[in-house]
């Protein structure tokens, strides 16, 4: 079974920096994509940043280029995601998933592009204050 455990949240300043870990078990790491979700309050759930498995490009959404850094560990099968210069926009929920990929890559930056991600891991609360 895919499994993803999502640690590392927590509250802090903005401007100040967090890194989110996720530890995945139950499938290959170059047979899907793996990302990294966000639901704040009262809104949809985004896609932040993902990783495809086949050539590891990376993909983030535009409200995090240039302060979010996503990368993987295959040989730990372990998803980090580093933020920096954090707002408080960033506030939210924030969800490890991965999907089998197919040949045109990851899901992403299509509409509602969370619904086609498969496996989702349980979230991890991100609170930055103003």
């Amino acid at each position: 079974d895919v499994q993803l455990q999502a640690s590392g949240g927590g509250l802090v300043q903005a401007g100040g920096s967090l890194r989110l870990s996720c530890v995945a078990s139950g499938f290959t790491f170059d047979e899907y994509s793996i990302g990294w979700f966000r639901q704040a309050p009262g809104k949809e759930r985004e896609g932040v940043a993902c990783i495809s498995g086949s050539d590891g490009r990376k993909f983030y959404g535009d409200s995090v280029k240039g302060r979010f850094t996503i990368s993987s560990d295959k040989a730990k099968s372990t998803l980090s995601l580093q933020m920096d210069s954090l707002k408080p926009d960033d506030t939210a929920v924030y969800y490890c998933a991965a999907d089998p990929q197919g040949p045109m890559g990851p899901v992403w930056g299509v509409e509602e592009t969370p619904h086609w991600w498969d496996y989702w891991g349980h979230g991890t609360q991100v609170t930055v204050s103003s």
